[in-house]
Order: C-alpha cells, then sequence, then structure tokens
C-alpha cells in the first residue's frame, strides 16, 4: 500500500472496497437513524398528558387519554420544526460544497445536539417552537449532506442498494423511537414528564456519536477532485475500489475531465441562478432543481408524514381502543422498517421509475380501501371485521412505501447534480421535504379532525395523479454513472423521452467515452495538484456537441 497523504487516524487508512463501504454506511446511517428517530417521536410526545398540560393544546381525562382542543397548535408545534430544516438545508448546501462533506456533517450534528437539549427541558410553547427549528436546523444540514456524501463513495452499480440500507436504520430510527414511548406510557399510568422528555433527550446520544466519530473518516473524493486535492482523491479512491483493476483510475479521470466541463458550462452556482436556472447552459440547473423539489413534495403527499405521525388516530377512527391503536401503531412501524430492505435487492435492478411506479399504484389502492373499511367500520360498530381490515390496508401502505418511495426521493438529488452544485442541488430536495413535511404535518390534524378517514381518499388520489408525472419528466438514472447524468439532462425539452433520445444520441456519436465521462484523449489529467487546463475544452454550443482541442503530438481536434 502505497504511503497515505492522510492526516492522523483515518479508518480509510485502515479498511478498504468492501469493509471501508460497510464503515461509511455505518457513519451515515448514525445520522439517518437520528433522522427517523427524530421524525417518529412527536407522534408519542403528542399523547403525554405533562406535554398537552405544558403546550396547553388541549386537556386530559383521568385515564389519561389527551383531547386535543386546539390542533393548529398541536400540528404547528410539530410543524415548525420543517421551517428549520428548510432554513438548515439551504446552509448545508453552501457548508458541504465550500467546506466539504465531513465538515458540513460535523456541524449539522452540533447543532441537531444544541436543538434536542433545549426540546426536552422546554416549559413552554414559546421554548419548544425555538428548540424545534433550532433542532430542524441541524437535521436539514444532515440531511442535506449524508445522502450525497454516500452517494459521492459507493460504487454507481449499487449506488441505490448502498443507500437503501442506510434508510433501513432510518425506518429503525422511527421504531425505536415509538416503543420508547410506549414503553414509558406505562411511568406513572402516563402521566410522568418522563414520558415525553426522556424521549426527546435520547436523540443526543446518535448525534454525539455521529459529531465524534465523523472526523475519522475520509473526504469524498469527488469534493477533494474539485478542490485541487488529487493525491488524497485518488488514494481514497484506490481504498475503495481497490488497486487490482483500473476502475479507481478511471473513476478519478471521469471525475476531472466533468468538473472541467462543467466549470465551462455552468459560471452561475448561487441558490437563485440554480433555482431560475440562470447561467447554467446546457446543464439545466433550474429542471434538476424543480424535479427534486417536488419529487419530495409529492412523497409526503402520497401519505407517510399522515401514517407515520397519525397512526393511532387512523386505528382509533377504525374503532380501536387507545391503547391498542397505539399498539397496532408501533407493529406497523416494524413492518415498515423490515419492508424497507426490499428496496435494498430492487432499486439497482428495476430502476428509480420503475419503483415509483409499482409503488404509487400499491399505495393508492391501500389507501382507499383502508378509507373504505374505516368508514364501513363507523357505519356499524358492532362488526369488528371492517376495522381489523382498515387497520390490514395501512399495514400494506406502510409497507409498500417502504419498499418504494421511502428511498427514490432522497436517491434521486444525490445522482442528478453536477459535482460542482452537489450538495446545493440536494439541499433543494430537503427545502422540498421540509416544505412538503411541514405543510402536510401542519394540516392533518385539521384533516383527521374534520373529515376523519376520508383524508386517506385524499392520499389515495394523489398517488394516481403522481403516475403521469413520473412517466412524463423524470429520466432514469439507474446504472449510470454520476459524471453520465450531465448527458441525460442535456436536452433543451423537459420530456424524458426527449432526454433519453438526446442521451442515446450523445452517447452513439461518441463511443470513446469510458463511463460516459467526458475523457479528453491524449491530455494529461495525472499532474498533481492539477486538473484539466481549461483551454481544452471549447465553450458547448446550443446543440451540445463540442470540440475538445487536444493537445496531443498531432495537433488534431476531435469532436465529441
Amino acid at each position: 500500500m502505497s504511503e497515505s497523504p492522510l492526516k492522523g487516524w483515518n479508518v480509510a487508512n485502515r479498511y478498504e472496497k468492501k469493509s471501508l463501504l460497510i464503515a461509511i454506511n455505518f457513519i451515515a446511517g448514525l445520522s439517518i437513524f437520528f433522522f427517523g428517530y427524530d421524525q417518529g417521536m412527536m407522534s408519542g410526545v403528542n399523547n403525554s398528558p405533562d406535554y398537552c398540560d405544558h403546550m396547553k393544546y388541549g386537556w386530559v381525562s383521568e385515564d389519561g387519554t389527551v383531547h386535543v382542543t386546539n390542533s393548529v397548535r398541536q400540528g404547528g408545534i410539530v410543524a415548525i420544526y420543517y421551517f428549520g430544516t428548510l432554513l438548515g438545508c439551504l446552509f448545508g448546501g453552501y457548508l458541504g460544497d465550500r467546506l466539504g462533506r465531513i465538515k458540513a456533517v460535523a456541524v449539522g450534528a452540533g447543532w441537531a445536539v444544541l436543538g434536542a437539549a433545549l426540546q426536552c427541558s422546554a416549559q413552554n410553547v414559546a421554548w419548544m417552537c425555538c428548540a424545534r427549528v433550532i433542532n430542524g436546523v441541524g437535521t436539514g444540514i444532515l440531511n442535506c449532506i449524508v445522502p450525497v456524501y454516500s452517494a459521492e463513495t459507493a460504487d454507481y452499480t449499487s449506488r441505490g442498494t448502498f443507500i437503501a440500507l442506510e434508510f433501513t436504520l432510518n425506518i429503525f430510527g422511527v421504531v425505536a423511537a415509538y416503543w420508547l414511548e410506549y414503553g414509558l406510557s406505562y411511568v406513572d399510568s402516563g402521566f410522568s414528564p418522563i414520558r415525553w422528555r426522556l424521549p426527546i433527550a435520547f436523540q443526543i446520544i446518535p448525534l454525539l456519536a455521529l459529531f465524534l466519530l465523523i472526523w475519522f473518516f475520509p473526504e469524498s473524493p469527488r469534493w477533494l477532485v474539485k478542490n485541487g486535492q488529487h493525491d488524497e482523491a485518488k488514494y481514497i479512491l484506490r481504498r475503495l475500489r481497490g488497486t487490482e483493476t483500473e476502475e479507481a483510475e478511471q473513476e478519478y479521470r471521469d471525475i476531472v475531465n466533468v468538473i472541467a466541463l462543467e466549470e465551462q458550462t455552468a459560471k452561475q452556482h448561487s441558490y437563485f441562478h440554480m433555482f431560475f436556472g440562470l447561467g447554467s447552459g446546457k446543464l439545466h440547473l433550474g429542471r434538476r432543481v424543480q424535479l427534486v423539489i417536488w419529487l419530495q413534495i409529492f412523497q409526503e403527499w402520497l401519505g407517510i408524514a399522515g401514517v407515520t405521525v397519525y397512526a393511532p388516530t387512523i386505528f382509533a377512527n377504525a374503532g380501536f381502543s387507545t391503547r391498542k391503536a397505539a399498539w397496532l401503531s408501533g407493529l406497523n412501524n416494524i413492518f415498515y422498517m423490515f419492508s424497507t430492505l426490499i428496496n435494498a435487492f430492487t432499486i439497482d435492478k428495476i430502476g428509480r421509475r420503475a419503483t415509483m411506479y409499482w409503488g404509487a399504484v400499491g399505495q393508492a389502492i391501500a389507501m382507499f380501501l383502508g378509507g373504505g373499511f374505516s368508514r364501513l367500520q363507523v357505519e356499524h360498530p358492532d362488526n369488528s371485521s371492517y376495522g381489523a381490515a382498515a387497520a390490514s390496508f395501512v399495514f400494506i401502505y406502510t409497507s409498500i412505501f417502504g419498499a418504494s418511495w421511502l428511498l427514490v426521493p432522497w436517491l434521486y438529488p444525490t445522482e442528478i447534480f453536477p459535482l460542482e452544485v452537489r450538495a446545493r442541488g440536494n439541499a433543494f430536495g430537503v427545502f422540498g421535504w421540509s416544505i412538503g413535511n411541514g405543510w402536510l404535518t401542519l394540516l392533518c390534524p385539521v384533516m383527521f379532525d374534520s373529515i376523519g378517514e376520508k383524508t386517506l381518499y385524499i392520499f389515495g388520489a394523489c398517488n394516481i395523479a403522481v403516475l403521469p408525472i413520473v412517466w412524463a419528466l423524470y429520466p432514469e438514472t439507474n446504472q449510470r454513472t454520476l459524471e453520465e447524468v450531465d448527458f441525460l439532462f442535456a436536452s433543451d425539452s423537459i420530456w424524458n423521452w426527449e432526454a433519453e433520445r438526446e442521451f442515446a444520441r450523445l452517447k452513439s456519436e461518441n463511443p470513446q467515452f469510458s463511463h460516459a465521462a467526458f475523457v479528453v484523449g491524449g491530455a494529461n489529467i495525472e499532474e498533481k495538484g492539477t486538473s484539466l487546463p481549461t483551454d481544452d475544452i471549447s465553450n458547448i454550443n446550443d446543440d451540445y456537441t463540442h470540440s475538445v482541442d487536444v493537445k496531443s503530438d498531432s495537433n488534431t481536434k476531435e469532436k465529441l
């Protein structure tokens, strides 16, 4: 093994290939676990009598049941967290592209620890809301950076599987939060403040572990190349891919060539320019931004935000007692967790689009039937079989979602943005998730109070509506390298079939591309501390056929 250019103790010096990827999976999983735990936590917190008394959104009966009289306040306390994640993702995107993935993760973990400490000590609504915003900022930073870090270190043939396994830990976080709170509901008959303060404080444990351990992990090789740290990047790629083949060297050359082309193509990288697609030329950053924002909003309106937080309400509407509804909700989360493992086996085989197709169809059927049987239970309270059927379809819905739509909206943004703006691009995905989740979390208690099980019909309709949108607008990224995706968005048309046609044309006209990167024949890209000379690459013209000046012995010009 060549001498390591990495300073201090680093897992990349000790492990390589599969072992190193597992280690990266573990550290990313800590963040994803916290993300899931934080989402699932508020379901049980809302049912704590002591919490209700402090936040004053209802009253508590003698048996400890919380009766909500101000659903807007209850939902608002939950939803304001997503205002924090919205701010955090924008800040995190900037940090991740400017300081690197590792430092950005550390900042996010630190912010989240502060927010969690303030939440578990909250004494009133204002205190709780401020604490949740701070906690949300940390979560937004982590959600923006960690999936990008995972995608940039994974091999392109198994990128989806790599991130899918991390999201199993995400739902394990939901499960851990739920059952911890379920157990604490028996302490002092559920009236103890420990019922809600301890679960909030518990999230500090994985956050502190993440903050302390992340410094011993390698930086993203793609970020290192972008910032001129070529020796470190090549070393980390060799440790990730192995030295038995030329894969690491080829991936390095692909990254360098694409960075050179991207720098010539897009001159403006602010959030404003990216959102409106200004100055991005044939990279069409504005189109990519809109795709990831709306994909995350679609994900929430397919029903998962309502089912995760308000599952006990759904089961209660189906005729189950409060205690049994809580038990069923926890069991549903366990099914949800195990269903995510299906993604690990299918996402890189059938692709992102097919995963969204079958998921949306199955979820729509489950939502419509779940709502229908809930209505029948209300009309026929003596027949408990209707309630059992309604509960079954909620289980089926969450299992299908875990095997399909849970992953794709988080994976897609990490794949479709150029390296120069990948963290900021993923920030727009978290931005969309914050809007969709915050909006729906605020509306869910109002909808369940007003229209009951008919809320499930709305979710079912949204699943049907998303099918033609995915078919028409979202290109397939499966089995394509991160560097290759620029070709996929080369077309001026927004339609998927035009994007694929242009992609196929560019590929067929340029068979010299390895891994579809912009390889420049004869150019020296191995020189220490340098990237491709920018004068070797001409500006991209309107039909995306470029000329590259190759400074070889023959002084020929090769058309890309």
